[in-house]
């Protein structure tokens, strides 16, 4: 049996209204809400001008495997938290900016970033603990659903 967690996820990007209902029955399969034990995810429950904020308990290894590869493969931004299981990991954020490679960051249950000294000793300035800080931080651009939409990587 897989170790469970509790996991939110924000996702923002340009989408056709075909790309959004193939991501929409994926976060119905993920067993996702729009709040933290409410109803099924539907379609309709998507704000115009905002990103898609999705939440779930007893999440398996603490990500949502399925959505969290089908944004990347179609370059759409997201911000995922969870939290830590027992010795075997750590609460983290792992953020994607619609381009690149997906980035994980140390959190605690709060989803608040944490650093350590190994990090400042990487990362050697304010600046760059700064820079590190904003990256985990990226603003998620809201979800939009338009017909001829065409995906833009950063």
């Amino acid at each position: 049996m897989a170790d469970r967690v509790s996991v939110s996820i924000t996702i923002g990007g340009a989408l056709t209204a075909a790309a959004y209902a193939d991501l929409a029955e994926i976060i119905a399969d993920e067993g996702l809400s729009i709040e933290w034990d409410g109803e099924p995810f539907n379609p309709s429950h998507r704000t115009d001008g905002a990103p898609l904020q999705l939440f779930a308990h007893e999440v398996a290894w603490g990500r949502f495997e399925a959505l969290e590869s089908w944004c990347v493969l179609n370059g759409i931004a997201f911000a995922r938290w969870c939290g830590g299981y027992g010795a075997e990991w750590r609460p983290e954020r792992v953020v994607y900016t619609g381009g690149g490679a997906p980035r994980s960051f140390d959190a605690d249950e709060s989803d608040r970033i944490l650093i350590d000294r190994a990090d400042v000793e990487r990362l050697g300035s304010v600046g760059a603990l700064l820079a590190h800080f904003d990256a985990a931080d990226f603003p998620i651009p809201p979800l939009a659903i338009d017909a001829g939409a065409k995906r833009t990587v950063p």
